[in-house]
């Protein structure tokens, strides 16, 4: 299976005309526009935009911003990484592929640096393609013994997944994190259905997840985001897929907000709750998520205004709250370890305990 499919690409760099290009998430799923990024302000600006999401996304766009800002000015490594750490604050893949480019190039002449760092970034792009495809791997193998297990006990012959925000090839390298396994099963011939939430304010499930799914043929129901429990109380959630922003040490997983309250229904109806994300995105610095975590506070107006097509088909933002409302506009919440079944990675499926997330950095 390739590991690296160019039918999974929301941003990629062009040997020939030297730019990088990114899908701007923004306009889907009405537009699939693309737009070349240049400087470092420019990638800065995709970043705080969401133009590019996702934890790992957004660390392979941050190693292309400091060779942009690099190709400038060949003195500005330190000033660059300085800049592009600020850009948003709780995804941990950010300070992690900076820290990663910032060591590799301080020995190299800075009249190379440019190039060193074009090359890092190209390698970051690449082992996220591959750890996420390794994460699908794992991830089917679970999903496999969940459906027969089902089937076992007389089931329907369909998994039914419910997932939380966009953790697919949008968010990433190539294929994704929680739903690279959905992709695979797909592809392999096992029957899945997903449960896909809007994912408020932003809507990153209607908008990203849902035109993922439809493009990959994947069958999908939009629901909104408080039906999930509804669903597990009647016995129409199997499994709980989810990625993660940041896990700690401990185990601790920060998501999209609303990823904790998912995780509490799955508790109360024995739903297993999976958490899917490369090795990249565990902070091991810390332990307690809740107290440690630095949770992003985002516009007032993504609560506030819902963009949409008009009847024209022209895309427009629309007030849904009265003028003034005061906004609390949390990006990020903490779902404990102890509501985590398992955390699926791109070294296999570990326990979301400080024994387990030893284990994985035994691996690394």
């Amino acid at each position: 299976m390739n590991n690296n499919r160019d039918d999974m690409r929301t941003l990629w760099y062009d040997d020939n005309s030297r730019q990088l290009q990114i899908i701007d998430q923004t306009q889907l799923p009405h537009t699939r526009k693309v737009v070349v990024i240049d400087t470092l302000e420019q990638a800065c600006d995709a970043i705080v935009h969401m133009q590019v999401r996702g934890a790992p996304l957004i660390g392979i766009t941050a190693a292309f911003g400091v060779h942009l800002a690099l190709k400038r000015d060949p003195d500005t490594l330190s000033a660059a990484c300085e800049t592009l750490a600020k850009t948003r604050p709780t995804a941990v893949n950010l300070q992690w592929s900076l820290t990663r480019l910032a060591e590799g190039l301080v020995s190299v002449p800075p009249v190379q640096r440019a190039e060193a760092a074009l090359e890092m970034a190209k390698t970051l792009l690449a082992e996220d393609a591959d750890a996420c495809s390794d994460i699908g791997d794992f991830g089917l193998a679970l999903l496999r013994d969940l459906l027969e297990a089902k089937q076992a006990r007389g089931g329907e012959a369909t998994l039914n997944v419910l997932t939380h925000c966009n953790a697919g090839w949008l968010a990433t390298g190539a294929w994704g994190t929680a739903l690279a396994p959905i992709y695979k099963a797909h592809l392999a011939g096992l029957s899945v259905h997903v449960w896909v939430d809007e994912t408020r304010p932003r809507n990153q499930g209607a908008s990203l997840t849902a035109w993922e799914l439809a493009h990959s043929g994947v069958p999908h129901t939009l629901i909104v985001d408080n039906a999930g429990g509804h669903l597990m109380q009647h016995g129409l959630v199997d499994v709980c897929l989810v990625g993660s922003d940041r896990t700690t040490a401990h185990g601790d997983v920060c998501n999209k907000i609303g990823t904790y309250l998912k995780a509490l229904a799955a508790f109360d109806n024995q739903v297993p709750f999976y958490v899917a994300l490369p090795t990249s995105t565990i902070d091991f610095a810390i332990e307690d998520g809740l107290s440690e975590i630095p949770i992003e506070e985002r516009a007032a107006s993504e609560v506030s205004y819902m963009p949409g097509l008009d009847d024209t088909g022209k895309l427009r933002s629309v007030a849904i709250a009265p003028l003034g409302t005061r906004v609390s506009n949390a990006g990020f919440d903490v779902t404990p370890a102890r509501l985590v079944s398992g955390l699926i990675t791109e070294i296999g499926v570990f326990p979301a305990t400080a024994e387990g997330l030893m284990d994985i950095k035994a691996w690394l």
